[in-house]
């Protein structure tokens, strides 16, 4: 499996009691995948505030992402866990659910000082007992959880690591991460999730964006790839200042509460959905609120007669 293009980490609409809506989900993931430029769609991510659901909703989750999506891109699925075992167990799932490929994220442990090379043996257990593509996420390193570049270049060995989603959060990190991908015994494709410097990572050579900020503006991400894919640097300038305008009032702290922003954009734009999220995120304030809709005014996509 190739992965490349924009490839959205989808967000999950919530009833006001936090159950699912399953309703306002696949309308969510039919407007993404119906996107010009969309060519995968990424579930149970954070974006999904996949922290906060158990096994059954995340089961549910890409049972659903798969039935709307229905083979028209590859549905990868997140994989976030506090162990192998629980990570084998959640793959298995996803599988059995119809997912395409598996976005494995690092085990939990490696927050807790463990042996860097349990993300290895991490790898290794999943690929050995689910046989779907994998895509590694790569962790920007304040989390405690970021991959030493041995460490990525043994995780790219192994043959079923298909793409890398590198939110490494630093250029210089990016770029040698990039060339860990370039080298590997097999095409390893570079997927950026640095949302706020998206044009710079494109222009250094990523195959596509993976990226939970592509909930809202997918298609302003397609257009951007497409213009730096054809050398249109003026159209990328232009189509990357629109992009900078949403990222400045939605990547800001406390930054675990961007999804709960996504969702009021989301809303803002005329989805069907509530802007309900589970803890630790909370409600965007009024202020907040305002900002998020002056940034999608300036950046020319609010449209007339959308709810405030």
């Amino acid at each position: 499996m190739k992965l490349t293009g924009v490839i959205p980490a989808c967000i999950l609409p919530m009833h006001p009691d936090g159950s699912i809506d399953e309703t306002a989900y696949a309308a969510h993931l039919e407007q993404l995948v119906s996107t010009p430029g969309v060519r995968g769609v990424t579930c149970n991510g954070h974006a999904a505030e996949v922290s906060t659901l158990s096994r059954e909703e995340r089961r549910r989750a890409v049972e659903i992402a798969v039935a709307t999506v229905a083979g028209r891109a590859p549905v990868i699925c997140g994989i976030h866990a506090r162990d192998h075992r629980e990570a084998v167990a959640y793959a298995g799932d996803a599988r059995a659910a119809g997912a395409d490929a598996l976005l494995v994220l690092p085990p939990d442990s490696l927050a807790h000082d463990a042996d860097p090379a349990a993300a290895l043996r991490h790898f290794e257990h999943v690929a050995g007992a689910v046989p779907l593509p994998l895509v590694a996420f790569v962790y920007p390193e304040f989390t405690g959880m970021q991959y030493g570049a041995q460490l990525l270049e043994r995780i790219c060995t192994l043959d079923a690591v298909v793409a890398i989603k590198e939110w490494s959060l630093d250029i210089r990190v990016y770029e040698r991460n990039l060339g860990i991908a370039r080298s590997a015994g097999h095409e390893i494709t570079m997927l950026s999730s640095f949302s706020t410097n998206l044009l710079p990572t494109l222009a250094l050579g990523a195959d596509g964006i993976l990226s939970g900020h592509g909930s809202v503006v997918a298609g302003l991400q397609a257009r951007l790839f497409d213009a730096v894919a054809a050398g249109d640097l003026a159209g990328a300038r232009e189509v990357y200042g629109r992009l900078q305008t949403l990222t400045a009032v939605v990547y800001r702290d406390p930054m675990p509460n961007m999804y709960a922003r996504m969702k009021e954009q989301l809303v803002m734009l005329g989805a069907e959905l509530t802007p309900t999220v589970r803890a630790p995120l909370v409600p965007v304030t009024e202020r907040e609120r305002a900002d998020l809709r002056r940034a999608l005014s300036e950046a020319d996509l609010l449209p007339a007669g959308a709810r405030s």
